[in-house]
């Protein structure tokens, strides 16, 4: 069964706001140059990076656009739990067998949301993902889809997230509010910076609601700034 997608359920929610916010940032690193690949990390375990990806996901499709998660976290798969997917086979068996990876593309209930799930767990996701198989796939669903969302390990934990940063256009990190652990936080950003990759923003998970007012915050590491979003509770 699938889990509660909040910008699908909703629609008019605080947070579905904010994802809103967030598919519109996302849009304007595009008037330079091409963000269509994205990939979507943590600096740690739990600071919900997967829920981020599906719910800008179902956000981006709400605009119009078709949209493919590829759920690259060969360690912990998940997204095929948030839209009710079975897991039996994916990714990681299109990987290994070297088979055609559209035979494991699903549809989801949101239209113009399709999913890649990963499929059972296999003892090396590192080279599999590293692998020029996945380069190629990445490239190829890129012609075939609007936007593709990445779903990766935290940047930090293992080296999946930095192997495939070099084969997409832009990287959002998720952090936990209250929970990430702010040396963790810097050393993502500077794992990533040192790769070189583009990392369009940093999203701020899990803020409390329970205010008649919140923030929503996103920075941009393009000019260095962060920008503070003050919205009010539906009332």
């Amino acid at each position: 069964m699938a889990y509660s997608l909040i910008t699908l359920e909703q629609t008019k929610s605080p947070i579905s706001e904010a994802y809103r916010a967030l598919r519109t940032n996302v849009q304007f690193t595009s008037v330079d140059s091409e963000t269509q690949k994205i990939m979507i990390t943590s600096s740690g375990p739990r600071e919900g990076k997967s829920h981020t990806v599906a719910n800008l996901a179902v956000s981006i499709a709400q605009s119009g656009k078709s949209v493919l998660i590829i759920d690259a976290d060969l360690r912990n798969p998940t997204q095929h739990k948030l839209f009710g997917l079975d897991n039996g086979e994916g990714l990681s068996v299109s990987l290994v067998q070297d088979q055609d990876y559209r035979k494991y593309i699903r549809e989801t209930a949101v239209p113009g949301v399709m999913v890649l799930p990963g499929g059972p767990v296999p003892p090396n996701p590192a080279e599999l993902v590293g692998s020029k198989r996945m380069k190629r796939m990445i490239e190829e669903v890129s012609e075939q889809f609007d936007m593709v969302l990445i779903d990766t390990p935290p940047i930090i934990a293992v080296t999946d997230a930095a192997i495939l940063a070099q084969e997409v256009d832009g990287v959002i990190l998720v952090l936990a509010s209250g929970e990430v652990n702010k040396g963790y936080a810097q050393k993502a950003k500077d794992v990533l910076d040192k790769l070189g990759v583009k990392i369009l923003g940093a999203v701020l998970n899990k803020v409390d609601l329970k205010t008649n007012e919140y923030y929503y915050y996103y920075y941009n590491s393009s000019d260095d700034s962060k920008k503070k979003y003050k919205r009010h509770k539906d009332r």
